[in-house]
């Protein structure tokens, strides 16, 4: 109210109370009625009306230097329900800003009526309108040499573009609509130019999942198709690539958008569909990728690049919700390590990975540790985060060495959030860059020390947005007060003693932004996840068919991305560790019913099946008996054997058990990689013993003991026929080897021979009789060397 009443002579509660005043002491109508006329209520009420709005939607030049020609262009609408007459279009240049705070106090109040904006330049220089009908937006345009503009020494000038008529009701020429902005001056070489950094950041949001196809090109599958919207012509990332292309800029990429778009240019990728099934990416959307792809390789030749590690993790919801987790800085190790691979594959560039990025450039000592754990000594801060404490008059260079040969790369926080609102009117990026430049060149004009001044905009810059970066950055970089600078250059230049060098404390991060932070239950959902991978790698013979796409998507989980879409990210997460889950199960024993055992032995066969299509291998089987005492499996308790299976195929292995007593025994069947751990859910099946009856057991002993008798029979008549014929031999060989050769039969054995043979020897063989023990009688001697079987 204070900057009303200032404006407006007096305010309106002031004036009642002088009204309530002179009712109590003139009870006079017509006094009053003439005091309600009073000269000054007509400028008050004009003042506190928003009659007329005004757009400026181009200010060329933006940094207007001596023999320039200053032309501003908009449109002017009327909102009010009286037509606006007699009206016009000037200019109005006001006093010198000389501080940045000043700046950003017209910024507030840009189109407020209130406050002074200085005199109006010569009526030579409007546009004027006869009518302005109430609802009619009309455009206007006003040229203007510079040199009578009446400015000053060189600086930063407030310059009102202002719509000024009359109403029905109020008939005398008013300002009825304002629109301030920033007229940088600077009219030839500046002493001192300020070394300025601008980083242009190619990032997008996870666009591809952790699914790949099966054949040998392992198809990529993409949660949607919109990254071709960003690609084609028009799009927010091909605005990003055409416009910065011409402007000395600092490329700021991240990896994983590039191997996104690279799959995307094979042509061999698939969508995601609600249902679970997936479609074809079209040959245009190929051909899309394929030519973004090939205008960012020149437009990055020959400039910096940096690259932030794969899928730009979140640092701040690492250091804050992740390190107790463990396994998850590992993840951001990965993401660094791959990082300029991917990029040297894609663009033909070598980056640095020298620079980590927390959001928005802000900072505590635990995101300044997870920062460098993977290699970093850089980390790019933000002024708004690492502030000033040392009373500066100035804001000095960004270099800041924080300790442990770390360097804080402190970005401008003015400069860095001049494009965040938004800019799709013409009006507002207009605005948005006429601020940026006078505060460029109001910092500039702080000292005569040279200092390295960086901007670091926001991560994902709209298509308006970047156009309105490329514009500050055309009119900045073809100015008289600022120079080109690379990152790298900016991190090595000479840090200012003054600067303060303190990392804020934890309590100091702002709220707004740890409430978007990814929760530990996230993280441990990727030490979960990253623990089945691990287990599921061990038993392939191709590992890199999986780690890589997982181990990408693990990366893409801890995405900056996410902040602001935990739903989604919840959802990315969860669909990660599905996929994993249902690969791992393609290897598996297949179930079994009941087993049983006719006998004390058996084989027991146990399947295990492999649908994936390579070989695994470095498996154990386990097969484990409950009761060791009825049942044991080879021997034990439990028996192992290794297990190789090839791709689409099933392995029976067998088992040898022995039952000890007759019953029921519940065997359990687990997996197990090399190392020990289980694979896979186990298989439990009965094996049940038939029982053997004690009748069964007597006949089998009975038919045992009548073979032994049977072969003892068999034996001793077989020596009793040798004995006899070693009679029959004859007496002369008595008590030699009747096997030696020269032994005739004696005439013992001869009468041994027909005693034994004499019933019925005579006679003829009845086809009764058993077949003779011995061959014919004979008196010839045993041939050399044979032997009479016995």
């Amino acid at each position: 109210m204070a900057e009303a009443a200032d404006f407006q002579g007096t305010s309106a509660s002031p004036a009642r109370r002088w009204l309530r005043r002179a009712g109590a002491l003139l009870t006079g109508a017509p006094l009053l009625a003439g005091l309600l006329q009073l000269p000054a209520a007509g400028p008050a009420q004009a003042a506190s009306s928003d009659t007329v709005s005004v757009s400026l939607d181009s200010l060329s030049p933006s940094a207007p230097t001596d023999g320039d020609t200053l032309t501003v262009s908009g449109t002017v609408t009327n909102n009010g329900k009286q037509a606006v007459t007699d009206a016009h279009v000037g200019l109005r240049v006001g006093s010198q800003l000389t501080t940045r705070s000043e700046i950003d106090s017209v910024a507030r109040h840009s189109d407020e009526l209130q406050g002074s904006t200085g005199s109006e330049v010569d009526d030579k220089y409007e546009d004027k309108f006869d009518t302005l009908a109430p609802g009619v937006a009309q455009h206007f345009s006003v040229s203007v040499p510079v040199d009578k503009l009446d400015l000053g020494e060189d600086g930063v000038y407030e310059l009102g573009v202002t719509l000024s008529g009359e109403t029905s009701s109020q008939s005398w020429d008013q300002v009825l609509g304002i629109q301030r902005t920033f007229l940088p001056w600077q009219s030839s070489e500046a002493d001192t130019k300020t070394k300025t950094t601008f980083l242009w950041p190619l990032i997008s949001t996870v666009r591809m999942t952790a699914k790949t196809g099966a054949g040998e090109l392992q198809t990529p599958e993409f949660l949607d198709d919109d990254l071709a919207k960003e690609l084609a012509p028009g799009g927010r990332l091909a605005q990003m690539v055409d416009l910065g292309k011409d402007l000395d800029v600092t490329w700021v990429i991240d990896p994983d958008l590039l191997a996104s778009v690279d799959a995307m240019a094979a042509g061999n990728y698939r969508i995601q569909g609600a249902d679970g099934t997936s479609t074809a990416g079209s040959r245009e959307h190929q051909t899309v990728a394929k030519q973004w792809l090939a205008v960012l390789q020149k437009a990055v030749a020959g400039k910096e690049v940096v690259a932030l590690p794969f899928a730009d993790p979140d640092l701040a919801s690492l250091a804050h919700n992740g390190t107790s987790v463990t396994g998850s800085l590992s993840h951001l190790k990965d993401a660094t390590d791959v990082a300029a691979t991917t990029v040297k594959t894609v663009l033909h560039v070598t980056p640095s990975t020298d620079f980590a990025w927390p959001v928005n450039g802000a900072v505590d000592p635990s995101i300044m540790k997870v920062a460098t754990s993977a290699g970093a000594d850089r980390v790019i801060a933000r002024s708004d985060s690492l502030q000033e404490t040392a009373g500066l008059s100035y804001t000095p260079s960004a270099p800041r060495p924080v300790g442990g040969g770390t360097t804080a790369v402190v970005a401008d926080a003015r400069l860095s959030t001049a494009f965040e609102d938004d800019l799709s009117k013409a009006g507002s990026a207009t605005l948005a860059v006429q601020r940026f430049l006078a505060q460029s060149l109001e910092l500039n004009a702080q000292t005569d020390k040279q200092r390295s001044i960086v901007v670091a905009p926001q991560r994902m810059p709209t298509a308006s947005q970047a156009q309105a970066m490329a514009a500050a950055l055309k009119a900045l970089q073809g100015g008289t007060w600022s120079q080109s600078q690379d990152l790298t250059a900016a991190a090595k230049d000479k840090p200012d003693p003054g600067a303060t060098t303190r990392i804020p404390s934890r309590s100091a991060y702002p709220k707004s932004l740890r409430r978007q932070e990814l929760p530990r239950t996230a993280f441990e959902q990727i030490a979960r996840t990253q623990d089945k991978l691990d287990k599921f790698q061990v038993i392939l013979s191709d590992q890199s068919r999986v780690v890589t796409p997982f181990g990408r998507a693990v990366n893409r989980e801890m995405s900056t991305s996410w902040r602001g879409r935990s739903d989604a990210a919840d959802g990315y997460r969860g669909g990660v560790e599905a996929w994993l889950d249902e690969l791992a199960d393609q290897v598996k024993l297949i179930d079994k019913s009941e087993t049983k055992l006719s006998g004390r032995s058996a084989t027991i066969p146990v399947t295990v099946q492999n649908n994936l299509v390579q070989p695994v291998g470095h498996l154990v089987l386990r097969l484990t008996s409950t009761m060791p005492t009825r049942l044991k499996i080879g021997g034990k308790a439990y028996s192992e054997q290794r297990v190789d299976v090839s791709g689409g195929h099933s392995q029976s292995v067998k088992f040898t058990t022995s039952a000890n007593a007759n019953g029921r025994v519940t065997v359990i069947a687990q997996l197990y990689t090399e190392d020990g751990l289980e694979y896979g859910d186990p298989v439990s099946f009965d094996v049940k013993v038939t029982e053997v009856t004690p009748t069964v057991m007597l006949v089998i002993g009975g038919g045992v003991l009548l073979l032994v008798l049977a072969g003892f029979r068999m034996y001793t008549q077989r020596k009793r026929a040798a004995a006899r014929q070693a009679e029959d031999d004859g007496p002369d060989t008595a008590g030699e080897n009747p096997d030696e050769p020269g032994n005739p039969a004696g005439p013992g054995d001869r009468l041994t021979k027909e005693t034994d043979s004499a019933p019925g020897a005579d006679g003829p063989e009845q086809p009764s009789d058993p077949a003779p023990d011995t061959a014919p009688e004979s008196a010839d001697p045993s041939g050399t060397g044979e032997r009479v079987d016995r």
